[in-house]
């Protein structure tokens, strides 16, 4: 992506933040991921920056994360990801300057040594002699598929779990467990089928608009009938996507489907 089509918030930060960290000794390179790597970035993205260090420095840089963050902008927010399972990266929130929105912006610290192992691509920004690139020569990016086989082992206990919650009436349980359908099974089989990156439900109704209209219908309101109608829905979804995404490789555990959807029948009687 060409500097002239970054929005201006995320240029402002790059011109500033990249000498700094090229003024550091330790840092060997600095590449950008997500949509600034994949030219779909727009004034709504986040700035996925990595930031490649010398090995035998990768421990101090790491307890000095927050210093040099700090010193990259305003920043009014910062925190590590554990939650998404990536420690490595500081999360920060930066205030914004002249008239400028906020920005969100994962800083993720990484030795030269790991930098190979990625789970989608990255631009090169700025390196030491050209030491980031040939690290990134050494393999290529793998985001990890979906196991269908693991989804359908698992899918039928999860549709009786959530008909037990709508039962018993907690129906906040209910249509959370909707969402996490959405994220862990449904979502990403609608981007497989569709070609794209199957992380969750991003950029599902770009990727694919038709069953995007189909992902509201699993939406549910806080009431009992919103979340069958919606449960349903999902199961209806998930019984398509099994066939068109898994291509025939699927085992469908016939005796538990036929299971939960007797339960659920029963609490829709009731």
């Amino acid at each position: 992506m060409q500097a002239a089509s970054i929005p201006k918030t995320h240029a402002s930060f790059l011109h500033r933040a990249l000498p700094l960290l090229q003024a550091d000794t330790r840092i060997v390179g600095v590449a950008a991921a997500g949509s600034y790597a994949n030219g779909k970035m727009d004034e709504f993205s986040d700035l996925d920056m990595v930031i490649a260090v010398d090995p035998s420095c990768i421990a101090a840089v790491m307890d000095e994360r927050h210093r040099i963050a700090a010193e990259l902008g305003p920043l009014v927010a910062a925190f590590t990801g554990e939650h998404v399972g990536e420690p490595r990266v500081l999360i920060c929130l930066y205030d914004g300057e002249d008239g400028n929105a906020p920005l969100h912006v994962d800083l993720k610290f990484v030795s030269l040594s790991d930098v190979a192992t990625r789970v989608d691509d990255l631009l090169v920004l700025w390196e030491r002699d050209g030491q980031l690139s040939r690290a990134l020569q050494a393999e290529v990016p793998h985001f990890p598929a979906p196991d269908l086989q693991w989804i359908e082992d698992r899918f039928w206990v999860w549709i009786h779990y959530a008909a037990l919650k709508i039962g018993r009436g907690e129906l906040f349980e209910a249509v959370d467990f909707l969402a996490f359908l959405r994220a862990r099974v449904l979502g990403p089989l609608i981007l497989v089928e569709a070609g794209a990156q199957p992380a969750g439900v991003r950029r599902v109704e770009t990727a694919a608009p038709l069953r995007a209209a189909q992902l509201q219908c699993t939406v549910a309101a806080y009431n009992a009938v919103s979340c069958i109608g919606c449960l349903h829905a999902a199961v209806e979804l998930y019984r398509a996507l099994r066939g068109s995404a898994g291509k025939g490789d699927v085992v469908a555990n016939e005796a538990a489907e036929s299971t939960a959807m007797a339960y659920l029948a029963g609490v829709v009687a009731r």
